[in-house]
């Protein structure tokens, strides 16, 4: 997917397009005389014979008008630095909580007569259950002993982890810290980020540390994305067009607020550089599986026993009485299993589980993959052509598996 100049043709033709739109309004009078491009005047004497004359000579701006000119350039300046202004207090919020990560891996099999190989990325730094610690990719620091894990931070101080833990159902990893004068990320309470929103995406593309890329939120709820060995299950991507690039995984998207909405994780590219298609974990998703990694040293996932359509059709949706298909049907329940009990039947459609609207089977498996385990949550159903409310105890995902 490589993205090339346009020929000189079509340069052209787009050219004489914008100096016609530029004419237009000028002509219009939309723009100030003070911003018109200086006009050519023709050169009436002629040269002496044989030497070389400019036909047209250009009406240079006068040392006033430059001036003014510069006066308007710094007036209408203003708003827009005042934005600027926002971004740089974000990056300086921001730098002393972005982390740049090398790890040291021990390879399976010798490759050259070389035993490891290095990787890098990105971490940001936060609080959780009064300890210090780096969320990451799990992928960047999988396979690395602990004494070959080194963290940078921002003044320079290279240190190691004294714990990690890991989920590979997210590819999320933690690393605590003994260090205690660290300086914290905000991390979003609310998942109220939406498409179209500006973020910051801050990292190690490169190796280049606390490198600072602007985009927005392209689209939410990507899910059933290939990435790396297929071992990410639980998807609910946020998509963006702030560059990404190798060594950004890990790092923190940021809203304007300064606070951590996703965890910068993957990009589509044929080039293997950011082709402005790159996706973070939510931070709410984020959250939930550090919190658990920290507290209990592992994941407790949420169980209902289902086995759903995969391929739910609008045929199959007729022939259910709905208008389209949406939501997650359900093709079988295993007997004995939370779903069995609450009295979920094949062919129920689960529109909404504990609250949140269902979309398709996949947004079910990471709704229900991130929900706490031993409580009861309330689920809406599609049934003989009726919705339909039932409650549902949630049990542990290890007690069926």
């Amino acid at each position: 997917m490589r993205i090339a100049l346009l020929p000189s043709l079509r340069r052209k033709t787009l050219l004489t397009l914008v100096a016609s739109v530029v004419a237009g309004l000028s002509a219009a009078g939309r723009l100030p005389a003070e911003d018109r491009t200086p006009r050519l005047t023709p050169v009436e004497e002629a040269g002496r014979k044989g030497e070389r004359i400019d036909p047209m000579r250009p009406v240079r701006l006068t040392s006033e008008e430059r001036d003014r000119l510069y006066e308007q350039a710094a007036r209408d300046a203003e708003p827009l630095e005042r934005q600027a202004m926002q971004l740089r207090r974000l990056a300086s919020l921001l730098r002393p909580t972005v982390v740049h990560i090398d790890a040291t891996k021990r390879l399976l099999r010798p490759r050259g007569g070389r035993t490891t190989e290095d990787e890098s990325g990105s971490g940001v730094i936060i609080e959780v259950d009064g300890r210090i610690v780096v969320i990451t990719n799990r992928h960047v620091v999988h396979g690395a002993d602990l004494d070959a894990i080194v963290i940078r931070l921002d003044d320079g101080r290279e240190v190691r982890p004294r714990r990690a833990w890991s989920d590979a159902g997210t590819d999320i990893a933690v690393l605590e810290l003994a260090e205690d004068d660290l300086q914290v990320a905000r991390v979003a309470k609310d998942d109220t980020l939406q498409i179209g929103d500006t973020v910051l995406a801050i990292g190690s593309p490169f190796g280049l540390a606390h490198s600072v890329t602007l985009g927005i939120v392209s689209a939410k709820g990507r899910r059933d994305l290939e990435i790396g060995s297929g071992a990410v299950r639980f998807q609910d991507f946020i998509q963006t067009d702030a560059a990404i690039n190798p060594g950004n995984s890990g790092g923190p998207l940021v809203n304007l607020r300064g606070e951590v909405v996703g965890l910068n994780t993957a990009i589509a590219s044929n080039s293997g550089g950011s082709e402005g298609i790159g996706f973070a974990i939510p931070i709410s998703m984020a959250m939930f599986v550090t919190e658990q990694l920290v507290k209990h040293g592992g994941v407790s996932r949420a169980y209902l026993g289902v086995a759903l359509d995969r391929d739910f059709t609008p045929r199959e949706a007729h022939r259910l009485g709905m208008v389209r298909p949406v939501g997650a049907r359900v093709e079988a329940v295993t007997v004995g299993a939370p779903a069995a009990a609450a009295g979920v039947r094949p062919d129920d459609v689960i529109l909404e589980f504990d609250g949140r609207a269902i979309e398709d089977d996949d947004h079910l498996m990471s709704v229900v993959g991130t929900t706490d385990v031993d409580r009861t949550v309330s689920i809406s159903l599609f049934r003989d052509r009726e919705r339909v409310e039932l409650q549902i105890p949630v049990a542990r995902r290890t007690d069926f598996e």
